[in-house]
């Protein structure tokens, strides 16, 4: 299955199209021979991201494959000790800023995450797509999962403690945070695992394995406040597109570890977190917009295995009418028009 993009700006929509359910808006399962970069640019730097890490991110942290369990194909950003750009260590992380951002819906990703202990710092996270023009913190940001903090060292909670997070501020030094951490009733890093973050113009709330365990509360909720100060507005500034951000950071303030040869996550070898897939939903209730570069109509993925058969073994097709004034195909009790987009 091929990812599929749609190009939208979902604003001011009619009373008949305010629909209390989801509907995907864009789908990302990293099945193609290479990264589309259309969509993801591959950071490379040796900046320490702000936080005093060690990790040089390189091209070479970044790749697609297989997880070697599942036979997954997956976004693989992985950390290693080598040395290369003035550091003893490389990883990878990428985003998608300039290229796909959105504001408000609900967002999912499938993570399989690395062993964390000690000294790797996993994150899925999002930044408002100003952040070339007004910078950290005034963009705005979103961790929807953090993994690997120092208060999990030492106790064996490793695999089960993380936490998610926004930030807002005038500068560096002047930061509003709130953050919950969560000590999780089992492991985070033996197999995938299903984050959803749930973001409207009032709150958001961000969710662990709501799949397979819809009793599951949210580990992260906050409210979307107006205030007068424009740099700490939270309604406003968390009103306005953001871009993902995947990495694996290694050491810093977040794990506390500032020394390579401390960093015993990586003593036996490279670790890697594994991304299945990517999705977003929206609903036409909120004045959202999603902007992608490739436009198609949003489809559910797993409707695409019948489009493909529309496209690729036309001969195949027999069953059609007319709805409408408009040629339909009829296939796997859907109907698609003559280019494979579903109508119903």
């Amino acid at each position: 299955m091929k990812k599929i993009f749609a190009l939208l700006s979902i604003i001011g929509l009619s009373a008949m199209a305010m629909a209390q359910d989801y509907t995907l808006v864009w789908n990302e399962d990293f099945t193609d021979a290479t990264l589309d970069r259309q969509v993801w640019n591959v950071e490379v730097n040796a900046d320490g991201g702000g936080n005093n890490e060690l990790q040089y991110y390189c091209e070479d942290g970044v790749s697609l494959g297989v997880e070697p369990t599942t036979g997954k194909k997956c976004l693989i950003l992985t950390a290693k000790k080598q040395s290369a750009g003035g550091r003893d260590c490389t990883s990878g992380r990428v985003n998608t800023k300039g290229k796909m951002y959105y504001t408000y819906g609900k967002i999912e990703a499938r993570i399989k995450f690395p062993q964390t202990a000690n000294g790797l710092w996993p994150a899925f996270w999002q930044m408002g797509n100003n952040f070339d023009q007004v910078g950290w913190p005034r963009c705005g940001e979103t961790d929807l999962i953090e993994l690997g903090h120092q208060n999990a060292f030492g106790n064996g909670t490793q695999d089960r403690y993380f936490n998610g997070a926004m930030h807002v501020g005038s500068a560096w030094n002047k930061v509003w945070s709130e953050a919950n951490s969560v000590t999780w009733d089992y492991s985070v890093e033996d197999t995938f695992h299903i984050i959803t973050m749930i973001w409207t113009p009032t709150s958001i709330d961000m969710y662990m394995d709501k799949d397979a365990h819809p009793e599951n509360s949210a580990y992260f909720h906050a409210d979307l406040e107006p205030n007068d100060d424009a740099d700490y507005n939270r309604q406003l500034v968390f009103g306005k597109p953001n871009f993902l951000i995947a990495n694996v950071a290694v050491g810093g303030n977040f794990p506390g570890i500032f020394a390579v040869n401390q960093i015993t996550a990586l003593n036996d070898g490279p670790q890697s977190m594994y991304i299945d897939w990517i999705r977003i939903y929206q609903r036409g209730d909120q004045n959202q917009s999603f902007q992608c570069p490739t436009a198609s109509d949003p489809i559910e993925p797993e409707r695409t295995q019948g489009i493909e058969e529309i496209k690729n073994e036309e001969l195949k097709i027999t069953n059609k009418i007319i709805r409408d004034g408009q040629l339909l195909i009829l296939r796997g009790g859907h109907e698609y028009t003559v280019d494979g987009r579903l109508v119903r």
